[in-house]
């Protein structure tokens, strides 16, 4: 990754990798329609490559069973300027999207009743990282790239070693992740990701201009950013999720081989096998109290 930064084009040049959240179960219980919602994100893509004809934007949809590629304007690059190229990003990401909800859904159908539905955050995370990864390793000329994460669905305490796997992934490769909450609760793995790799993470308070949020906020590239006052951090919930039960907690026990977070005290690790010190404590003054039980 050391070689990376001298095959970028130029500091203005972006590479933006969107994560579109499609969970129907979110977007059925907001008052924000996911059309809505899909008008001012399509109309912030063809912005980001108004900007610069050489800014390429990749989409990726996050359903709670799957995630998918959905748009790249690298394969659609000898599109013409102005209407004919909205047009084009329209109606490509639109018709890849519904295939992607038709598919989303049949998974859906396979699960049990009772299932909690996330959205696979941890998936679309990767799968980003894995595309930037190929463009770093091109060996051509590449723009500098960033993930935007626009999320509404509450986060998976199951996802949560997986996310944070993906953030310190990106953070090696000096990728930021930006993001954009649009929930009711604000999200604790997309505080951290943002704050840990470098970017912005804002939860906007009237989603009826959320396109004004978008450009003014995550439009900017990084160069630009050295000179604007964006959004800063306030209040980062560093909280983690236990293993044994996924929960969020403030407090716990950690396994010193593996880390793996535990919201209370266990003999062994569950992840490694480790036996944990209080335990091996235990043992050897049970062993000490039998040997001197003869002598009394």
């Amino acid at each position: 990754m050391a070689s990376a930064p001298s095959k970028l084009y130029t500091d203005d040049v972006s590479l933006v990798v969107v994560l579109l959240d499609t969970n129907p179960f979110f977007w059925n219980s907001s008052y924000f329609s996911f059309t809505q919602f899909l008008s001012h994100v399509l109309a912030f893509l063809n912005a980001i490559l108004t900007l610069n004809q050489l800014n390429q934007v990749v989409v990726i949809a996050t359903g709670y069973n799957t995630c998918d590629y959905i748009y790249d304007s690298s394969l659609t690059s000898n599109q013409s300027f102005g209407n004919s190229r909205m047009r084009a990003l329209c109606g490509i990401l639109l018709q890849n999207l519904e295939e992607f909800l038709i598919k989303d859904e049949n998974l859906g159908k396979q699960e049990t009743d009772g299932r909690i539905s996330y959205s696979l955050l941890s998936g679309s995370l990767s799968m980003a990282l894995c595309y930037i990864q190929r463009v770093f390793r091109s060996g051509s000329l590449h723009p500098q790239p960033r993930i935007l994460c626009l999320q509404g669905s509450p986060d998976g305490p199951e996802q949560y070693v997986a996310i944070m796997n993906a953030i310190f992934s990106a953070q090696r490769s000096m990728v930021p992740i930006d993001s954009c909450y649009i929930g009711v609760q604000n999200s604790a793995f997309l505080q951290q990701a943002s704050y840990i790799t470098g970017g912005v993470h804002h939860k906007p308070q009237q989603l009826d201009g959320l396109f004004q949020y978008l450009m003014t906020i995550f439009g900017t590239d990084l160069h630009s950013r050295n000179s604007l006052q964006l959004p800063k951090p306030v209040g980062v919930d560093f909280r983690a999720s236990c293993f044994c039960h996924k929960n969020t907690i403030d407090m716990g026990y950690i396994c010193s081989v593996c880390l793996s977070i535990f919201c209370k005290h266990h003999k062994k690790c569950s992840t490694c096998g480790s036996v944990f010190g209080q335990a091996q404590s235990d043992d050897a003054s049970a062993e000490n109290r039998k040997r001197k039980a003869p002598d009394s």
